[in-house]
C-alpha cells in the first residue's frame, strides 16, 4: 500500500532527512521517499495515518493531508 501526505514547514535537506529519519522508525513502512514539502510512503497496510502523523509530528512538522492507493512503489 502507498500514502501520500503533505507536509508543511519542510524548506530544506535538513527537514527532508528528519522526516525519513522519524519515518524509518515507524513498523510497516518499507520505504518513503521525502520531499520538501511530501512524501510517498510505502507500507504492508498496517501503518493508520495517525501513526504517519505522529512521527511527522515528532520530527517537527505537520500533516496536512493524506491520500492512500493499494498500488506499490515501482522498483528502481
Amino acid at each position: 500500500m502507498v500514502t501520500t501526505v503533505r507536509i508543511s514547514g519542510m524548506t530544506c535537506a535538513h527537514c527532508t532527512r528528519a522526516v525519513f529519519t522519524a519515518l524509518a522508525g515507524v513498523t510497516g513502512i518499507a520505504r518513503a521517499d521525502v520531499k520538501v514539502g511530501s512524501a510517498v510512503i510505502e507500507h504492508d497496510g498496517t501503518v493508520s495515518i495517525d501513526a504517519v502523523k505522529s512521527a511527522v509530528e515528532t520530527a517537527g512538522f505537520a500533516v496536512t493531508g493524506a491520500e492512500e492507493n493499494r498500488r506499490a512503489l515501482p522498483q528502481l
